[in-house]
């Protein structure tokens, strides 16, 4: 219930309604939290008036038992005081971290409905940045921004009355000084929010820059180039440390002024109550019950500082939450979106264009026709849109005319869970997880058992490489797979389509890694899986494809040709060009 009810959360509001929002799950502990911190405000006005009547009556009139009883009732109520600090601490950050949590849940799963083009358009450590870094602070503005509010608010205006009743010149100077203070704390946030955001956005770009050298450390090393990426990375620590500084200028100017109003509210009030004293209109117990409660309204306002300082935080970090969560996903489901069922694998593409952000056209006026059961394959000079063609498939990009279908269903009307689970893609740039060889197979199926992961294995010809690692099934693979061979790599991926066993398959460059002898097994068991399955590949190495029951040939331009191998050789163009630049460096059989 808690998932569903944050999941419909409308980001379109404005943000401290939607971080309003984010407690109702949890608003028994939260309650509790608040009820602590009001007994623990009562505490702190309490011990103002027992000293003033233990002062103005317990000693001057010698009432000495009841004086100790006096100090145990304090003791008591400090003893109390301190089992309410540890809930608020404890508790208290726990709801904070709830609420983060929670927020980060939800980004996640937002992250994970974006499509391919948002993913071209931001980078990794940014996006990182905005899931770690800018969420950190919502736990301390969480627990302590409703809390500290709260209390400095009860704490004020009990202090205020309290003060009024003892003396109406000491309210009176605190009526014309707190509103100086209110001023300067609204200004002031202002200045630290704008700063504030520019220190998270200045993170979000080193986290980047760190993540693209880490990621690609090796080339840098082979091109002897660590001197530029550290002078580069300097270049982002430096602007992230410009900006740090122009926070923190900011945040001292705010509290060495609001530091300076409440050391001369002291002294203000001293001046007053040594003048009243003076006059015989006020005696020591009162002027010492007076600094009392004004080290009591003091406090608040400290607290109301630190608030401050913690909302510019929390809230840049969480308005950059919510800019992402109003990103609306280009690709969805429709409302009345069918589930794919009963796939038999005829496809077909009407009139196609596509052109990523409305830019550049990169497919134009596509036809292509693919019959259940049938293999296609796509050939031609790189750049020319053949992983494009298939990637719409799957809707991974979002065609800006025309219309895809399998089996007569537009796969705009069909939902994208049930269209995706029927496709297969083993692409050429291989993702393996940082896991383990059984984890990046059984990625294809979840649920799989240990048997059918081993088969999947065997059918993608890596079984044999797996039980030669010292843990086997259990190896780990590192970072993108480092720690197997390009060849290995491609047959684990191949592994996880085994697995999938889907009705449509994709195979882009899927055996481009492979080493000849391996390819020829490879290619024997994608003969075998294509098997009445519709099967779309892209290749570069034409002897790979020649038993394709049909060829098409892509340029910049769009389709050139369709056909046979024997029917393309024989009509010449484009097809026959490729083909005899291929036989000119590798004998390929005719």
């Amino acid at each position: 219930m808690v998932i569903s009810y944050i999941m419909t959360t409308d980001y379109n509001k404005a943000p401290l309604k939607i971080f309003a929002e984010y407690y109702r799950p949890h608003l028994l502990l939260f309650g509790a939290d608040m009820l602590c911190a009001s007994l623990s405000a009562g505490v702190d006005l309490l011990f103002p008036m027992m000293t003033k009547y233990t002062i103005e009556t317990l000693l001057p009139q010698q009432i000495f038992s009841f004086f100790f009883i006096m100090i145990g009732l304090m003791v008591g109520l400090y003893l109390l005081r301190t089992l309410f600090s540890y809930f608020i601490t404890y508790w208290g950050h726990t709801v904070g971290a709830y609420i983060e949590a929670d927020m980060r849940r939800d980004l996640f799963k937002h992250l994970q409905t974006l499509s391919f083009s948002f993913y071209d358009n931001n980078r990794t450590g940014q996006i990182m940045s905005r899931v770690t870094n800018d969420l950190w602070e919502v736990t301390e503005l969480a627990h302590h921004g409703p809390e500290d509010l709260f209390i400095s608010i009860l704490t004020l205006v009990g202090s205020f009355i309290l003060i009024l009743m003892l003396r109406w010149e000491m309210a009176v100077i605190l009526f014309c000084i707190v509103p100086l203070m209110v001023i300067h704390t609204v200004y002031s946030r202002r200045q630290m929010m704008k700063a504030s955001r520019s220190v998270k956005e200045r993170t979000a770009e080193i986290n980047a820059s760190l993540e693209s050298s880490i990621s690609g450390v090796r080339v840098a090393k082979a091109f002897t180039n660590e001197s530029y990426e550290t002078s580069k990375f300097r270049g982002g620590n430096e602007n992230y440390k410009s900006a740090k500084k122009v926070y923190y200028k900011s945040m001292a100017t705010f509290h060495c002024k609001l530091d300076f109003l409440l050391h001369i509210l002291n002294v203000v009030v001293l001046a007053v109550g040594g003048v009243l004293i003076m006059q015989g209109k006020m005696d020591l117990a009162g002027l010492i019950a007076c600094n009392l409660f004004v080290a009591a309204f003091l406090q608040p306002i400290r607290r109301l500082a630190g608030f401050v300082e913690q909302y510019t935080t929390g809230m840049a970090g969480f308005g950059r939450f919510v800019e992402i969560m109003r990103i609306q996903p280009d690709i969805r489901d429709k409302d009345n979106a069918i589930a794919l069922k009963h796939v038999r694998g005829n496809i077909e593409y009407r009139d196609v264009t596509f052109s990523y952000n409305n830019d550049r056209t990169v497919l134009e006026h596509i036809n292509l026709r693919v019959s259940a059961g049938g293999t296609v394959a796509l050939v031609g000079p790189s750049g020319g849109g053949k992983t494009t063609i298939c990637h719409l498939l799957p809707r991974f990009y979002e065609i800006s005319a025309g219309s895809i279908t399998i089996d007569g269903h537009d796969i705009r009307d069909l939902t994208l869970e049930s269209l995706r689970r029927n496709i297969g893609i083993v692409q050429q740039d291989v993702f393996l997880f940082a896991s383990t060889i059984k984890e990046n197979i059984g990625y294809g199926r979840i649920d799989a058992t240990n048997d059918e992961i081993i088969e999947a294995a065997k059918r993608a010809e890596i079984h044999d490489d797996i039980m030669r690692l010292p843990d086997g099934y259990d190896s780990i693979v590192g970072e993108r797979g480092i720690k197997l061979s390009g060849g290995q790599k491609q047959r684990v991926s191949i592994a996880r389509i085994f697995l999938k066993n889907p009705p449509i398959l994709i195979l882009d460059e899927a055996t481009s890694a492979l080493d000849s002898a391996t390819e020829l097994k490879i290619q024997r068991a994608l003969e075998e899986l294509s098997k009445g399955r519709t099967t779309l590949i892209i290749a570069h190495r034409l002897s790979t494809i020649r038993n394709a029951d049909f060829i098409v040939v892509i340029d910049d331009e769009g389709i050139k040709q369709q056909g046979k191998h024997e029917e393309l050789l024989a009509h010449g163009g484009l097809y026959a060009e490729l083909y005899t630049a291929q036989s000119s460096a590798v004998a390929i059989p005719a």
